[in-house]
């Protein structure tokens, strides 16, 4: 079963319960979802500052895709350290340990959901948001590329991986949430990650293989769950940047190199985490690209997306 039929399945069934509500009226909803609060778990691609910055050009602004959601529906959303209600962490993989860059002490997706439902209830008109997958592959990736891993064992274990975000996208259902928005990961073989290690294909395969097995252990949960195509909108703003207001989309623009593990792609690279209007490319236009680092997008591509995934809620709900 191919990646793209799979998306297009489960596109389609979010869709039905907009088209039965089209057919017995007047062809437009007419009660559409005013969330009164928004939660949010995941990875880096999420991160508000759980570690004290974003992934992403830190230039203050609204410049993660999950902040403009909210800011599209009027919303405050922040960190749960800053006191919000956002647990995403970069780094942080679903359900296993150590993270992408081999720290333990990160919380894993499935423990900030346990952290949240340990002393909190989801109500109905909650907007629940979780994404996850990107730090899963670049773990398993790393495997591989050091020799404790076979690529057939990576492959497997980047399915479990889905499987185990859709493990929580239910439990959050099973918990009262009636609006779930799930995002798996971009295709990373586009990432100037892949592109500068010559691993296109090896990270074609992982990202479609995740994104799979997580549809299939959420499609059944129509009702509740809107899944947002990341590798749709990533693909559409590579293939043609000026459509999305950048002209940039393979360089990364910041400079901030970690001499850590960073974001898990090796020591000496740069890690965004790091990165502000002081460290960029000499000369560039940071709004115009669309990566701050090998992996993140810079404030454009997380507005962009974030957009995108504010009017695919709006149509659904």
């Amino acid at each position: 079963m191919s990646s793209q039929w799979m998306r297009r399945a489960v596109l389609a069934l979010a869709a039905v319960p907009a088209l039965w509500l089209a057919a017995c009226g007047s062809g437009t909803i007419e009660s559409q979802l005013t969330p009164t609060r928004i939660l949010a778990f995941g990875d880096g691609f999420s991160d508000l500052g759980q570690g004290g910055s974003r992934y992403t050009v830190n230039d203050g602004s609204v410049n993660v895709w999950s902040q403009q959601v909210a800011a599209s529906f009027g919303l405050p959303l922040a960190s749960k350290v800053a006191g919000g209600t956002s647990f995403a962490t970069g780094n942080a993989r679903i359900t296993l340990k150590p993270d992408a860059a081999g720290n333990s002490a990160t919380p894993t997706v499935t423990e900030q959901v346990d952290t949240f439902l340990a002393g909190n209830a989801i109500a109905p008109t909650d907007l629940v948001i979780i994404n996850g997958g990107i730090a899963d592959i670049v773990a398993e990736v790393a495997k591989v590329n050091s020799g404790a891993e076979s690529a057939e064992q990576m492959i497997a274990n980047v399915k479990q991986a889905g499987r185990d975000l859709g493990g929580q996208v239910r439990r959050l259902v099973q918990a009262g949430a009636a609006h779930v928005v799930v995002v798996g990961t971009y295709d990373l073989s586009k990432s100037p990650w892949a592109v500068s290690t010559g691993q296109t294909s090896r990270l074609s395969d992982a990202s479609g293989r995740f994104n799979d097995q997580l549809l299939l252990s959420i499609v059944d949960l129509g009702a509740n769950v809107l899944y947002v195509d990341a590798a749709l909108l990533f693909n559409l703003m590579i293939a043609s940047p000026p459509s999305y207001e950048l002209t940039n989309a393979t360089d990364i623009v910041c400079t901030s190199v970690d001499s850590g593990p960073g974001i898990g792609t090796g020591a000496g690279q740069v890690n965004s985490a790091l990165c502000t209007t002081g460290t960029l490319v000499a000369g560039a236009t940071y709004t115009q690209y669309l990566f701050a680092d090998r992996i993140y997008p810079a404030p454009t591509g997380h507005r962009k997306f974030g957009d995108y995934a504010y009017q695919r809620i709006r149509a659904r709900w």
